[in-house]
Formats: C-alpha cells, sequence, structure tokens
C-alpha cells in the first residue's frame, strides 16, 4: 500500500472518530479538539475558574496511553530533550493563546471546516500565513538546538500524568473541578472516549500525522505526503457528520457552534498558532504524541499549553461565542510580534555561531 494512500487512511480514521464522538456527546464541531481539551483539563484541575470549560478529557489520556504504548512496542520511545526548554514554554504558550482566540487548535479547525464553519476557512488561511512566515525563518537557519539523552524516568512522567488524570476522573475527588453546563459538560461516554483517543494517539504515532509538518512540507520542500493525513481527517470527517450529524451540519459563517466571525482575529489567531507551531517543529497534537514517547522538550511545550490555557481564561483573553475581548485581541498581537522577535534573535544567534565556527576551522587548517 502506497505511503500516501496509508497516510489518508489513518487520518479518515481519526476523522470518524471525531464525527461519531461529536455524535456521542462531545461539544458541537469538537470530537477532538487538543487546545480545548487541554484547556478542560487545566480548569478541572483548577488552573482557571472558567467554570463552563472544566472536564478531564479522557480522549487526551487514551491518547497518551496509545502514542505512549504502540511507540514502546516498535522501539519509538526514546528519552530526549534539552533542546532550548525554557524557548519552547514560550512558544506553547503562545500557541494556546491563539487557538483559544480562533477558538479551537489545527484539527479542530478542520473538524470545523468539515462541518461547514467557515469561519474555519478563515482561521485555515490565517494558519499557513503563520506557517509560511515560519518557514522563512528556518531558511534562514533558524534552529532551538540539538535534544540529548535523558534519564530513562522523565520518558515515563507523561504517562504517568495520565494515569494520575484517569483516576481523578474515576475518583472525582472534591478538588477537582466538573462543569455543569457549557462545552465542559458536553462529553461523549467515558469508556468510548477513551477507547477512541488510545486508536488515535496509536494512529498518530505511526502516521506521524502533524498539520503544521503538511503545509511546512508542501512550501519547503514540495512535498505533499502528511497532506494526505489531513485531506483523510477532513474528508471523513465531513462523511461522519453528514451521515451521523447531519442535524447539526451548519453551512456558513454565523451560528455556528462555539465559534465567532470576527475574521481578522480569526485570521491572527491561527497566524500564532501556526508561527509557533513551526518554530516548535509540530502543532499541539503531534507535541502530545511527541510527549507520549519519551520527548521531554515536547512535554515542556504541553505544559506551556496548559499553563496558557489557565493564563487566557484567567485574564480574559479567550474568545467566546460573542467574539474576541480586548484583552484577547491584544495578547494575539503582542504574541506575534514577541515570537517574531525570539525567531529573528534565534536566527541572528546562530548565523554568529556558525561564522564563528567557520572562522576557527579556517584559522585551524
Amino acid at each position: 500500500m502506497g505511503s500516501k494512500r496509508k497516510m489518508f487512511i489513518f487520518g479518515g480514521i481519526i476523522g470518524i472518530i471525531a464525527a461519531i464522538l461529536m455524535k456521542l456527546g462531545n461539544p458541537g464541531n469538537m470530537g477532538m479538539c487538543i487546545a480545548c481539551f487541554w484547556r478542560d483539563i487545566a480548569g478541572a484541575l483548577g488552573l482557571h475558574k472558567a467554570g463552563v470549560v472544566q472536564y478531564i478529557r479522557p480522549e487526551i489520556i487514551g491518547i497518551i496511553f496509545g502514542a505512549f504504548s504502540i511507540s514502546y512496542l516498535t522501539g519509538d520511545f526514546k528519552v530526549k530533550g534539552g533542546s532550548s526548554p525554557l524557548i519552547r514554554f514560550i512558544l506553547g504558550f503562545f500557541l494556546m493563546i491563539g487557538g483559544l482566540v480562533f477558538l479551537g487548535c489545527p484539527l479542530r479547525m478542520i473538524l470545523r471546516l468539515a462541518n461547514g464553519d467557515l469561519n474555519a476557512l478563515v482561521g485555515l488561511m490565517g494558519y499557513i500565513a503563520g506557517i509560511f512566515i515560519g518557514v522563512q525563518f528556518l531558511k534562514k537557519g533558524y534552529s532551538l538546538g540539538k535534544n540529548y539523552d535523558q534519564p530513562k524516568i522523565a520518558g515515563y512522567l507523561f504517562p504517568i500524568f495520565a494515569v494520575v488524570l484517569l483516576i481523578f476522573l474515576v475518583v472525582k475527588p472534591a478538588f477537582i473541578l466538573f462543569s455543569t453546563e457549557g462545552p465542559g459538560s458536553m462529553a461523549a461516554p467515558v469508556i468510548i472516549s477513551l477507547l477512541a483517543g488510545a486508536i488515535v494517539g496509536i494512529c498518530l504515532q505511526r502516521s506521524r500525522i502533524c498539520t503544521a509538518g503538511g503545509f511546512r512540507d508542501l512550501i519547503l520542500i514540495r512535498d505533499t505526503h502528511f497532506l494526505w493525513g489531513i485531506l483523510g481527517i477532513f474528508i471523513f470527517t465531513l462523511i461522519g457528520n453528514l451521515v451521523l450529524n447531519f442535524e447539526k451540519f451548519n453551512f456558513g459563517f454565523t451560528g455556528q457552534p462555539i465559534a465567532h466571525n470576527d475574521f481578522l482575529f480569526n485570521f491572527l489567531g491561527m497566524t500564532l498558532v501556526g508561527l509557533c507551531s513551526i518554530l516548535l517543529g509540530g502543532c499541539p497534537i503531534r507535541q502530545t504524541i511527541l510527549a507520549s514517547q519519551g520527548d521531554t522538550d515536547a512535554g515542556i511545550t504541553v505544559i506551556g499549553l496548559i499553563v496558557g490555557a489557565a493564563f487566557a481564561h484567567n485574564f480574559g483573553l479567550a474568545a467566546s461565542g460573542n467574539g474576541v475581548p480586548t484583552n484577547g485581541k491584544i495578547a494575539v498581537i503582542i504574541g506575534i510580534v514577541f515570537v517574531l522577535i525570539l525567531a529573528s534573535s534565534i536566527v541572528l544567534n546562530n548565523v554568529k555561531k556558525v561564522s564563528k565556527d567557520s572562522k576557527g576551522v579556517s584559522a585551524n587548517v
């Protein structure tokens, strides 16, 4: 079977699962959203007090278990890290800010589009714009440096965190918060969500699908390999929605669930997400998979996502169906400017380092 066909099938499995989860109770156009689900988990842990988005999402736990298990069995579990962790944390933080202004990660952007939400098309244009900008930095020598072997226990911390989350979900101790209304109260059955997440985690780990990587490779080397996975997600979610959720299918800009039609900040929010994803080397779902297979740098990025979600809701940055608050607009603009300066500084530093190393080699010769 051709590699592109495999990618399409893996993407199709993820798309069908997303449509099924929405049918079984997950929020509208949110069968699977990494940013939103980490945001809900942050709320459940008491990191923010937005009562409508607090729930330990079993899908995230399942994704981690699935990716960890299959990577361990296939030898892909390798514990590495130490590649500019603080910068990765900051990029993850701003990535989440952009995602919560748009109201979704790149995966949810595809799912929204597959259910007729044309605001997601505006977001897609912004996402590609951010990726394009990020690629220019890659061409100029942007890199966060090498990673190194880490103590093996470090690779197990992320799966252990998932086990703790599962215990909290099942036991429901008093200090864990669960929404009684709003998106956080909408959920498919726990067991089904766990199994669905595990299947998605396995598919993502084996396929290495990354929404940012798909567009990056198209722009940088004219390779469409990962885009076939993205196309599979879109087409099969569209088919699944037309079959299972036809009554919820809504083609247009208005009346979309958990969305707004502020075109400018749908665009800019996803521009920030695309830019950060390229500079990090992967979108939120790819970072979650990498963290599950022992990449401690990706684990730091996920922590940045969680802190970003808490910050967004504690300081009134996150958008809602009513639109984007002023604080959110300011945060996105600051984020874009800051990340551009950060990336430029890294490129300049790397260029100086290469020049210095070259002079050293010449002197030795």
